[in-house]
């Protein structure tokens, strides 16, 4: 025999929980007209029958009756229990705290166009927090909630997380094609306010509002290099010079190896120079490459399978001494024949690779 219930509230706190259903198994609630209905502080209650949501509750006591619920006159179907009007039904209760502090982060870099700069493109990775409440009770259950007898906050952060940096990256792109790279960075507050703004009205569909959105942090991702050839955007002459970039790099961040090489790159061209000029060079397609110094690497970018110390280091654009210096400490190796030093193809690309 279906519980007939007189008093109908949840007084859990509802620490991760969006909605709750009241009863919360699959069967709707046998109610008599009279029931009390208890909504706590920070809570609301909608009041559902036949699918349809006849009347929502704020915090305090209710009293389920047809002055009270004006829509449940043509519902209601007269049952009499001992001269008491009985139906089934279902009540909500919605927590209307806000949600703060909830994490978002960029699960893979954003492509952002950047014309004028380097390659014209960058990897943006970023992380953040955003604050969210419940605006219309009625509308988050119909949309979003169903006839769920729990209704956590997990089962939409995905949603919600998708929706945010979906804004982000249109944001991101628009931004791009009016300012530089490091001047986007430097107004993080701007750009976290303007996509709040544009991510409310999806919010405000499934009944929420967002109240904040906050950027902590957002650089260019570190390894810009393998991602770009990864998604198509780089040709292997590009992708190549941009690994000895990286392999310089590393070397720089390694005392214990390619010590010749370190101290080149310590006294010579920093590693943004070196960059600069392998974007450049490597995104001229179909324009004629800059003329080599004499004795240095082939015009076109092309590796020879054999070159001497100074054709290396042009490659490499180091010194020749930088080179010597790591073929002495065994970091690259070489072929000596008589006083000169020759070097294979396979052996530079061994090298850049680490």
């Amino acid at each position: 025999m279906a519980r007939i219930f007189d008093v109908i509230e949840y007084p859990n706190e509802m620490e991760n929980e969006l909605v709750h259903r009241f009863p919360d198994d699959t069967t709707a609630g046998e109610y008599r007209l009279g029931s009390n209905i208890i909504v706590r502080s920070k809570q609301a209650a909608v009041f559902f029958r036949d699918g349809l949501a006849l009347d929502t509750f704020g915090p305090g006591r209710h009293i389920i009756a047809t002055a009270n619920i004006p829509l449940l006159t043509e519902k209601i179907q007269d049952l009499l229990t001992a001269g008491k009007t009985i139906f089934p039904a279902e009540v909500y209760f919605v927590s209307m705290k806000e949600f703060a502090d909830r994490k978002w982060g960029t699960p893979n870099p954003i492509l952002v166009r950047n014309p004028g700069m380097g390659l014209g493109v960058a990897l943006l990775v970023g992380y953040g927090t955003y604050a969210f409440e419940v605006k219309d009770p009625q509308q988050l259950v119909l949309q979003i909630v169903g006839k769920k007898a729990s209704f956590k906050i997990e089962a939409i952060e995905d949603r919600l997380r998708n929706t945010l940096l979906s804004k982000l990256q249109d944001t991101l792109n628009e931004w791009a094609a009016k300012m530089a790279i490091p001047e986007l960075l430097a107004n993080t507050i701007e750009l976290g306010s303007y996509v709040q703004s544009l991510a409310e009205e999806e919010f405000n569909a499934i009944g929420l509002t967002l109240k904040r959105f906050i950027i902590a942090n957002l650089r260019p991702s570190e390894k810009s290099a393998e991602e770009l050839r990864a998604m198509g955007m780089l040709d292997m002459a590009t992708y190549t010079q941009l690994q000895a970039a990286d392999a310089m790099r590393d070397a720089a961040q390694n005392p214990s190896g390619g010590a010749g090489l370190t101290a080149g790159i310590g006294a010579g061209m920093g590693i943004g120079n070196l960059m600069g000029q392998a974007l450049q060079g490597g995104m001229q397609a179909g324009q004629q490459q800059p003329q080599q110094p004499s004795g240095g690497a082939p015009a076109g970018g092309a590796m020879p399978d054999v070159m001497t110390p100074a054709e290396a280091a042009s490659f490499l654009k180091v010194s020749e001494e930088d080179v010597i210096a790591a073929i002495n400490d065994g970091s690259l190796k070489a072929k000596k024949l008589g006083n000169a030093w020759r070097i294979s193809k396979a052996a530079l690309e061994e090298f850049l690779k680490g």
